[in-house]
C-alpha cells in the first residue's frame, strides 16, 4: 500500500509539474510545500547563464538585415561581402546564392541560439525543485502567446519568458503585463514595432509623401496599427466580454504608438542601443485618449502606460486572469465560487499575483478528487522527463519533435490566444495514439537505478497507480516495456 496521501499527489501532479523520483516522498504538508516555493521565485538563474539577451538577438538581426541591404545595393557593397570577387555577378541566380552564402552564419548561428534555449528550458522543467511555480511560468506565458512561425518574433518567444515572465511570475501582474507589452517578442509579434500616429509627426510626412503621391487616404497614411491593443484588452486583460468597444481599442492602440524596438538604422556607425525597448515620440499619436469611460491625459510613453495599468486594475481583468488560472489547475468549468475569490484577492492585493496562488491553494475546490486536468503534449512529455529525469545535454531536438508530433510545438500556438487549455481538446483518437507512441520514445530515457519496474511506478505514480495498470507493468517483457506502459497509462496521463 502507498504511503503518499491524495492530497501530496495533487500538489505535484495538478499543481506542480509531475514527480520526479523520491519527490512524492519527500513533501509532508502539500500546501506548505506549495506556499513556500514562492518565496524562492522563478528557477533558473544558472541554466540561462551565458544566452544572448533580446537586445544582443536585436543586434544580431541588425547585422543580417544590412548584410541583405549590402547585396541588395550592389555595386562594391555586394563585391566587398563576395570576398574580394572581382566582377559582380550578373545573372540573379547567383547573386541569389552569394546573398545566401553571406547569410549562412547568421542563419546557423540562429539554430544554434534557438537549441540553446529549448534546451535550458526544458532542463529546467526536468529537475526544478519549485514546479509550482515553473507550471505557472509556463502558465503565462501561453497567456501572452507570440509564435515563432512569424519571423520578426522568432528569436524573441523564449527571451520573453525569461525576461518578462519569470522575474514577475510571484510579484505583480500590472508589473508583469508592462514587461510583456513592451517586450521585442510583443511588440513584433503584434506589429507595433512600427505603428505610427497618422497626426505625429512622422505620420504627416508620410501622409504628405503619400499625398504627392495621389493618395489621400490620410487614416491609413500613418501606419496606425491596433493589433496589440485589441490583443491586450481582449486576451491579456479584461477579456472580450468586459463591454469595450473598438473606439476603445482604437484610442488604446493610438496611445501605444511609437512604442518600439531598436531598428538596424538605431546600430550602426557603432552605435548600441542601451534597451531592447525603444520609445519614438515622433511616432507617438498626440492628444488625450479615452478608454473605457476613462480620459487620459495626453503623454508620450506614460499614457500607454497608464492605460497598461488601469486596464491591469480592473474587476474584468481579475475575473478573467482567476477564470483562466481556475481553468488551468481545477478544472474546465471551475466552480464560480473559487473564480470569485481568486479575482477578490486579486483586487484587494492590488494585482499581487501570490496573494491569488494562495487562495487558490488554500480552496478546498482546488483539492477535490473531481478536480482534475488531461495532460496537455507538453506536460505530458515535461512529467515524463521528471520522471525519468532525462538529461537532454544540449540536445533538446528530440523533445521539440515529440512536441511538434503531438500538437504543442514550442512556442508556436500560431495564435495569440496561445494553446487550448481544455482537456477535450486534447482527447481523441489519433492523439492518444501518437501519446502511446511518445510513451515509447520517453521509456528509452528513464533512469530508475535498481529499482524493479513496479517500484518506479509507485514512486511516480503514489496511490495514482491503478490495478490494471501496475498488473500490465508486471507482466511486461522489459524494463523500456514497462516504462513506456506506465507513461502511456491513463493515470500517467491526467493532472490529479
Amino acid at each position: 500500500m502507498n504511503a503518499f496521501g491524495n492530497d501530496v499527489t495533487a500538489a505535484v501532479n495538478r499543481f506542480g509539474l509531475g514527480a520526479k523520483p523520491g519527490e512524492l516522498a519527500s513533501v509532508r504538508d502539500p500546501r506548505a510545500w506549495l506556499n513556500a516555493q514562492f518565496a524562492r521565485g522563478a528557477d533558473g538563474g544558472g541554466a540561462f547563464a551565458g544566452l544572448p539577451g533580446s537586445l544582443d538577438y536585436l543586434r544580431e538581426e541588425a547585422r543580417l538585415q544590412m548584410t541583405r541591404h549590402e547585396f541588395k545595393q550592389g555595386g562594391r557593397g555586394r563585391r566587398a561581402f563576395l570576398l574580394g570577387a572581382t566582377q559582380q555577378p550578373s545573372q540573379d541566380g547567383q547573386n541569389a546564392a552569394a546573398l545566401k552564402q553571406a547569410l549562412k552564419p547568421y542563419r546557423q548561428n540562429e539554430r544554434r541560439e534557438l537549441l540553446a534555449e529549448a534546451a535550458a528550458r526544458y532542463r529546467i522543467a526536468t529537475v526544478t525543485d519549485t514546479p509550482f511555480v515553473e507550471r505557472l511560468v509556463h502558465f503565462w506565458s501561453n497567456h501572452f502567446a507570440v509564435s515563432v512561425d512569424k519571423r520578426p518574433a522568432r528569436l524573441f518567444a523564449a527571451p520573453m519568458e525569461r525576461e518578462a515572465i519569470r522575474p514577475h511570475v510571484v510579484g505583480r501582474f500590472a508589473d508583469m503585463l508592462l514587461a510583456v507589452e513592451t517586450h521585442p517578442a510583443m511588440l513584433l509579434y503584434l506589429d507595433n514595432a512600427r505603428s505610427v500616429g497618422p497626426n505625429s509627426p512622422l505620420g504627416r510626412r508620410v501622409a504628405v509623401r503619400l499625398a504627392r503621391k495621389g493618395d489621400m487616404d490620410e487614416g491609413k497614411a500613418g501606419g496606425l496599427n491596433e493589433n496589440l491593443g485589441r490583443e491586450a484588452m481582449e486576451l491579456h486583460t479584461v477579456g472580450v466580454n468586459a463591454g469595450y468597444t473598438q473606439a476603445d481599442v482604437t484610442e488604446f492602440s493610438r496611445a501605444l504608438t511609437g512604442w518600439s524596438v531598436p531598428y538596424p538604422r538605431d546600430f550602426a556607425n557603432g552605435r548600441q542601443p542601451r534597451s531592447a525597448f525603444v520609445f519614438r515620440p515622433n511616432a507617438h499619436e498626440p492628444g488625450a485618449r479615452r478608454v473605457m469611460g476613462t480620459t487620459f491625459a495626453a503623454g508620450g510613453f506614460e499614457q500607454g502606460r497608464d492605460i497598461l495599468q488601469f486596464l491591469a486594475r480592473q474587476p474584468a481583468t481579475a475575473r478573467h486572469l482567476s477564470l483562466q488560472l481556475a481553468q488551468h489547475f481545477v478544472s474546465d468549468h471551475p466552480p464560480q465560487s473559487l473564480v470569485e475569490r481568486m479575482a477578490k484577492a486579486y483586487l484587494e492585493h492590488d494585482t499581487d499575483l501570490v496573494a491569488v496562488y494562495r487562495t487558490l491553494i488554500a480552496s478546498p475546490e482546488a483539492w477535490d478528487a473531481d478536480a482534475r486536468k488531461f495532460k496537455t503534449p507538453q506536460d505530458f512529455v515535461i512529467s515524463s522527463l521528471r520522471a525519468a529525469q532525462t538529461d537532454l545535454d544540449d540536445r533538446p531536438q528530440p523533445v521539440l519533435a515529440l512536441l511538434k508530433n503531438l500538437g504543442e510545438p514550442t512556442f508556436d500556438p500560431r495564435s495569440p490566444a496561445g494553446f487550448t487549455d481544455n482537456s477535450a481538446d486534447w482527447i481523441d483518437a489519433d492523439g492518444l495514439w501518437k501519446r502511446v507512441q511518445a510513451a515509447e520514445a520517453l521509456s528509452a530515457y528513464a533512469m530508475q537505478g535498481n529499482r524493479a519496474p513496479l517500484a518506479f511506478a509507485q514512486d511516480i505514480l503514489g496511490p495514482l497507480l491503478d490495478e490494471d495498470t501496475a498488473q500490465a507493468i508486471r507482466r511486461a517483457e522489459s524494463t523500456r516495456q514497462a516504462n513506456a506502459t506506465l507513461f502511456a497509462s491513463p493515470a500517467f496521463q491526467w493532472r490529479a
